[in-house]
């Protein structure tokens, strides 16, 4: 079976002398050489953490298949101090829509199943170096692309349906900005640090949506704690900030904006 083909259910099925041998052959493929083969858990069953190093960076293995994503309000209950806390930030006039669930319809992708290759994913962001529009033939030239939005979200959430890829609730007596004791700082299933602070905005082939962050908006802009992680959550796409980046007033910010490369196996 092709690497790309590998389905996340079938590595998961995988014990671990396996699961070193798929870790080689997706290293030799790219030229590159494993770092790391260790199983954590992850949805109640172990899942293994893979990381090849290639001219030195590193990427994490993301087995793809057919899967979930998107965020199904309609099989989600806010906690009340959620629904209280977002109701201060809406009142002051911010957020989208006259409470909680009105804002992430607008912010959240849709639930939907898909099917993905898996791939290679760079463990940390990197910051754009050109244009958004000039990234693709930047990161070609060394061999990469820029992730597709699904890519992202599937990488981030590993199979998670919960609002953010650590379970539905964040710290509601703080911001995630600067705070070393949150879910934001740890690593996520697949081993990826993703989704770990707001003021990064990702960006990937798809030019509608950002990810992982949204430049610090809703923490400088006081919204409240609530809003202030949402930009974290999994399938938060924020089309607004989108459009902002790739329009002409973000044109002179877009090295603070970045993007996590894919080496497509």
């Amino acid at each position: 079976m092709p690497l790309a083909d590998l389905t996340l259910d079938r590595w998961r099925s995988f014990e671990l002398p396996t699961a070193r041998r798929v870790a080689g052959e997706a290293a030799r493929s790219v030229d590159g050489r494993v770092t790391l083969v260790e199983t954590t858990e992850h949805l109640g069953a172990p899942l293994h953490r893979v990381r090849i190093e290639r001219n030195g960076q590193e990427f994490a293995l993301i087995p793809g298949g057919p899967v979930s994503l998107g965020f199904d309000l309609d099989d989600w209950r806010p906690t009340p101090q959620q629904t209280a806390d977002c109701a201060g930030a809406l009142t002051q006039g911010f957020g989208y829509g006259p409470d909680l669930r009105a804002h992430l319809a607008q912010v959240l992708s849709p639930p939907r199943s898909v099917v993905l290759a898996t791939v290679l994913m760079a463990v940390e962001d990197e910051n754009l170096t050109a244009l958004p529009g000039d990234m693709p033939a930047v990161l070609a030239a060394r061999g990469l692309r820029m992730p597709s939005s699904d890519e992202w979200e599937h990488a981030c959430g590993a199979g998670a349906g919960t609002l953010f890829r650590w379970g539905n609730d964040c710290p509601l007596d703080r911001v995630p900005h600067g705070d070393r004791t949150g879910p934001q700082n740890r690593l996520n299933a697949f081993g990826l640090r993703i989704a770990y602070d707001t003021y990064r905005t990702e960006l990937t082939s798809d030019v509608t949506a950002v990810h992982g962050g949204d430049g610090g908006e809703a923490v400088c802009g006081g919204y409240g704690h609530l809003l202030a992680w949402l930009p974290l959550a999994t399938a938060h796409r924020n089309p607004a900030m989108a459009e902002f980046v790739y329009g002409p007033e973000g044109e002179d910010l877009y090295e603070s904006s970045s993007t996590r490369p894919v080496l497509t196996l």
